[in-house]
């Protein structure tokens, strides 16, 4: 029941498209004030989608496997928990959920954008419409959550065990909002943009959702990572996995945004800026989608493998693709170039210089990603573009990049000078003297290192001095660049000073080297409700003597038949000490995989910070 009253759900909303389209091309030819009915209409067409979404969670609470996607995805032994959060953790439940926040988002633009002009409200309306009428076509046509099974089986096949984890089970509703917030930036920028509507007072207006989707977005990346970090056991935070990529992408986009509509707000200027990201921030939120869903990407995020499914939306992408382009060159005026009259060493050329330097991060994650795909198709060849790729095309230009963002935000607006800034080329001593130091007394490639520890230390103390001592003059500023410059130092200190020892060894075996001895002591078995546990005990003695037990697991579960490692992890404010396991084929053996990664806390730590600057902004009332 609840399954059929989540379909017809579905195909009423879509037919709420027709009127919401009809009203609001009616309002739009005449001069009355917005017409409320839209407005009705927009919510009860939410309200549809939720209550099929809502249909979706009870036919997985109840394990109702006459539900193909419940079959497919969930097990009567599984937790109520998982059940649920099993809803969006397969490629029909996620695809409503992208449906369910577009629908919200539009919503909430039309409740909170009232003092705005009527004819860009509407036209923001349509230009919602157009995705979300295509979302619906793409549910209802090809991934369906509500198809039948006859007859009913007794028991369904179960949500891949590395799935079953609080942090996946909200990452993905928490990344969607920011992937989905850019469609109502996307929207808004093509109805502003028609309108020539584009000004100080738009700018302010559609910050507010530049930034939420943006905090979204940054924390929907970062649940994944420590998710990916401890549940794979690969014990690393960031593999350059495609998926991994495909959310980086929109996040470079929607970062330089984020600037770009800081200074529109103040100086007018960068409206193309505004225009071109706001584009390519949705397209590149779409472009994941069909990476994702086409099953053309081989990562373990991927849901679907279906190239029917994956040709949708690539038509329905280029579709969107080639309207938003139709409307920035027929209706986008180009900009009075006097407007970009200003001195090269100032504010303005930094923002600039700091939109090239991310467009060119964004290109390389993006060629890196999508070149395998086009080099099977054309040669039928695969190939795997690892972390080797991005370190030698980011990292050289990843130091001038730090440089130009410790010292950009000190410059002034039109015009700057670096009199009385003796602490930048203090900060740059001090910075070169510890890089030295530290790369002279662990014997790490001299040269390339030298030059980004120093780099990184001195955005570190540019950042910490404006944090603490200017903490209350545009705090959310300094509160993000001060975390950002401590995720670059954590990620560097934590590659150059990680350690690991990977060995085979049976129960109540030791492995001992130089600086660390392992001892194996014992296994210990239990039944879990939905799985079997084998639980290693281990005793971990260093150099100098302290010791630590560890109790890594392995879990066999039984819907699906699948062994999964868990990782057993100590962490403290300077180390992460890392352990996992995994049974050798036809042996006795156990595969022990110890790390020690430094400051990995502090990674997590610097994205929250990172966050919480936005979140300031939301709330700040004005700027300082």
């Amino acid at each position: 029941m609840a399954s059929l009253i989540g379909f017809y759900s579905l195909i009423f909303g879509l037919g709420l498209s027709l009127f919401i389209i009809f009203f609001s091309y009616k309002n739009f030819k005449s001069s009355n004030n917005f017409d409320a009915r839209i407005t009705t209409f927009t919510f009860l067409q939410l309200l549809l989608v939720v209550i099929s979404f809502i249909g979706l969670i009870i036919s997985f609470i109840n394990s109702d496997f006459s539900n193909e996607t419940v079959f497919n995805h969930s097990h009567t032994t599984k937790p109520i928990f998982y059940k649920i959060s099993g809803t969006w953790g397969n490629h029909e439940g996620s695809l409503l959920l992208w449906l369910l926040v577009l629908t919200l988002f539009i919503f909430l633009f039309l409740i909170k954008s009232k003092k705005q002009d009527k004819n860009y409200r509407i036209l923001t309306l349509l230009f919602q419409q157009v995705i979300i009428i295509g979302f619906f076509i793409f549910i209802i046509k090809t991934s369906s959550p509500f198809n039948y099974i006859f007859p009913t089986p007794k028991e369904g096949l179960g949500l891949n065990p590395i799935l079953q984890d609080p942090a996946l089970a909200i990452h993905p509703p928490i990344l969607y909002l920011g992937y989905v917030g850019s469609s109502v930036i996307f929207s808004s920028t093509l109805a502003a943009t028609s309108l020539n509507y584009i000004s100080k007072e738009w700018a302010k207006h559609i910050k507010i959702w530049i930034l939420l989707s943006w905090i979204f977005l940054t924390l929907g990346i970062l649940l994944g990572s420590i998710w990916a970090y401890y549940e794979l056991g690969w014990g690393g935070f960031w593999f350059w996995d495609p998926v991994e990529n495909v959310s980086l992408m929109p996040w470079l986009a929607l970062t330089t945004l984020l600037h770009c509509i800081l200074i529109l707000e103040r100086k007018l200027l960068f409206k193309s800026w505004v225009i071109i990201l706001s584009i390519a921030t949705f397209t590149l939120s779409m472009s994941g989608t069909f990476l994702v869903r086409s099953g053309v990407l081989n990562s373990v995020h991927t849901f679907a493998n279906d190239p029917q499914r994956g040709l949708f939306i690539l038509i329905f992408l280029f579709c969107l693709i080639f309207l938003s382009l139709f409307i920035f060159f027929f209706f986008h005026k180009a900009e009075d170039k006097r407007e970009y009259n200003f001195f090269w060493l100032s504010k303005e050329s930094s923002i600039i210089l700091n939109n090239w330097f991310m467009m060119y991060f964004l290109t390389v994650i993006l060629i890196g990603t999508i070149y395998p795909i086009f080099l099977e198709v054309i040669t039928s060849e695969k190939i795997s573009v690892g972390p080797p790729f991005y370190n030698k095309l980011l990292i050289p230009f990843l130091v001038p990049f730090l440089f130009a963002m410790a010292i950009g935000p000190k410059l002034k607006w039109v015009k700057s000078d670096l009199k009385d800034k003796l602490y930048l080329i203090i900060f740059l001593i001090i910075s070169l003297l510890i890089s030295i130091f530290i790369i002279k007394n662990f014997n790490i490639d001299f040269l390339i290192n030298t030059i980004l520890v120093t780099a990184a230390f001195y955005l570190f103390f540019i950042t910490s001095r404006d944090f603490f001592i200017k903490k209350f003059n545009n705090l959310s500023q300094n509160l993000a660049h001060f975390g950002f410059s401590l995720l670059m130092l954590s990620i560097l200190l934590n590659n150059i000073f990680s350690t690991e020892v990977i060995t085979n060894l049976r129960v109540g075996e030791t492995y001992k080297s130089e600086k660390i001895e392992i001892n194996f002591v014992s296994i210990d078995k239990n039944n879990i409700k939905n799985y079997n546990a084998i639980t290693g005990n281990f005793k971990i003695e260093n150099i100098e003597g302290d010791m630590d037990i560890f109790k890594p697991e392995l879990r066999i579960y039984n819907q699906p038949n699948i062994v999964t490692s868990e990782a057993y992890i100590k962490t403290n404010l300077f180390t992460d000490k890392f352990i996992t396991i995994n049974l050798v084929q036809n042996q006795d053996y156990f595969n022990v995989r110890y790390q020690i990664k430094p400051f990995m806390i502090w990674i997590w730590i610097s994205v929250l910070l990172i966050t919480f600057g936005g979140i300031i902004s939301v709330f700040k009332r004005h700027e300082n």
